[in-house]
């Protein structure tokens, strides 16, 4: 065989390897062996409607570990996969110290939001304050990947403020299908849940949430936080973070109605938390902002 037929040949292969290495990759998805960097600054996409259209002055919550003088520290980066595993932090104040002055909001001092990056995974959970050392700690449940840990707070005298960082889980990351679309019901533990309401990005947008089972409507939802019901709003790319509650209303359903802004045009993932004879359960719909 001739150098140019070698070449040839040797090139051909090095196609065929590495299509067969993408192919792979691809059935599989990525393992995480080192954790991602906690960052200090806002988190910046080149996702369509994700950055420029936020006002800079007015940076939606959850972007940032460190606000206001204050921080989110979490006791390690890292954390084994598993049920119920041990998740531990500080927020430090502006003199350096763990903080432990909080206002009680939607009857607890602190809500902890935690959700892998690809918008799986949800848990709303209420964790403990050593009030001798300022650590907060919770146990949550968790997959190979990168999670998003926030923590929803008002300072006592001082901000309400969401802070965000990442956890990494090692280990093998299985593949989840991209937003695409709405999605406005959905089926939870037998209650189907229908939102209803147009999103627009910088305005006011009404909600609805309808919650039923076996195709009757549930009008005995029971308080949960003080509320018939509680929603998060996070935006597909860099999970910016919003958090809004119902109006006040005398009906126990089923509708609950909710006031909610987004900060920019492009695909959200909204997580409701409702309560029914004595459990919280969390039904989640994929909306699109528009700009007008």
């Amino acid at each position: 065989m001739g150098t140019l037929g070698r070449l040839t040949g040797f090139v051909l292969g090095l196609a065929v390897v590495f299509a067969a290495a993408l192919a792979a990759g691809s059935w599989w998805g990525p393992t995480l062996a080192t954790p991602v960097a906690h960052e200090d600054e806002p988190a910046h996409t080149t996702a369509a409607g994700h950055g420029d259209d936020t006002p800079a002055d007015h940076p939606p919550g959850g972007l940032m570990r460190s606000q206001d003088g204050y921080s989110l520290d979490l006791a390690a980066p890292t954390a084994e996969a598993g049920a119920d595993v041990p998740l531990s932090f500080t927020v430090t104040g502006p003199d350096g110290t763990p903080h432990t002055a909080y206002d009680v909001e939607h009857g607890k001092r602190l809500h902890l939001i935690v959700v892998r990056r690809d918008l799986t995974g949800y848990q709303h959970v209420h964790p403990r304050l050593d009030a001798a050392d300022g650590t907060w700690s919770t146990e949550v449940d968790l997959e190979p990947g990168t999670w998003r840990v926030f923590a929803d707070f008002v300072v006592t005298d001082g901000p309400a403020l969401t802070l965000g960082t990442d956890l990494t889980v090692p280990g093998r990351v299985p593949l989840v299908d991209p937003l695409d679309g709405d999605t406005t019901t959905t089926e939870v533990d037998g209650y189907t849940v229908e939102l209803a309401g147009d999103v627009v990005a910088g305005e006011d947008a009404e909600l609805t949430l309808t919650v039923s089972r076996d195709g009757r409507p549930v009008t005995d939802l029971q308080p949960y936080l003080g509320a018939y019901g509680h929603l998060v709003a996070l935006r597909d790319g860099d999970l910016a973070y919003l958090h809004v509650h119902p109006h006040e209303s005398a009906d126990a359903g089923p509708d609950i109605r909710f006031t909610a802004e987004v900060p920019s045009r492009g695909q959200y993932r909204l997580f409701l938390d409702f309560r029914h004879e004595g459990r919280v359960r969390t039904a989640s719909f994929d909306v699109t902002a528009v700009q007008r």
